[in-house]
């Protein structure tokens, strides 16, 4: 499905992301760093996350399916969205969590998951994230020497909710997640399992 580029400013795919958390006080935050299932088990057991769902951002096609997203020609990138208690769980922890997940020096990659749909992002949603975003990105990069870190900071788009059967796929089939880097030393080619 090829979008217009001339008609970009009327694609709602990539407008902001204008929902809102579901209380007051709370706040989101949407991370992209590789197979969304294992990213999204990563942030689950935080104190101070709410709540976790995976979908699809910062493509330029509206309404995107896992199927379509596959394909590679719809730009998105599999994403966790995370609502959160910042008084309980401070942005920062979840810049932790994030960079503990994957790694993030390998372009449109993690393990054996290719595409650009597994790349490495951090989506903010205000200027205070951007602000840590950017802080903890040259502060790993740091640690990773000459190594350069591919992360992507960007504001974030529309997210779209993947489907049902993706939603906590891994709690809901008893599957696990190692961190997802050739590093693990795991062979398989899907590293999120159920």
């Amino acid at each position: 499905m090829a979008v217009d580029s001339g008609n970009l400013t009327n694609n709602p795919a990539l407008n902001a992301d204008l929902e809102r958390p579901d209380q007051p006080g709370l706040e989101f935050a949407q991370f992209a760093a590789g197979c969304f299932w294992g990213v999204e088990q990563g942030f689950q057991g935080v104190e101070g996350v709410l709540k976790t769902e995976v979908g699809y951002s910062q493509g330029d096609v509206p309404d995107p399916n896992y199927k379509l997203v596959c394909t590679g020609s719809t730009n998105h990138a599999e994403v966790v969205r995370i609502q959160f208690d910042p008084s309980v769980c401070a942005y920062s922890t979840l810049l932790s969590v994030f960079w503990g997940r994957h790694d993030p020096t390998s372009l449109n990659r993690q393990g054996e998951d290719v595409s650009s749909q597994y790349r490495s992002g951090i989506y903010y949603y205000n200027e205070e994230q951007a602000r840590l975003a950017r802080e903890s990105l040259e502060e790993k990069q740091r640690e990773f020497k000459e190594k350069k870190i591919v992360t992507e900071t960007l504001p974030a788009r529309t997210f779209y909710r993947a489907e049902e059967y993706h939603q906590q796929y891994l709690q809901k089939n008893g599957g696990t997640c190692k961190r997802q880097s050739g590093a693990t030393g795991c062979t398989s080619t899907i590293q999120c399992s159920a």
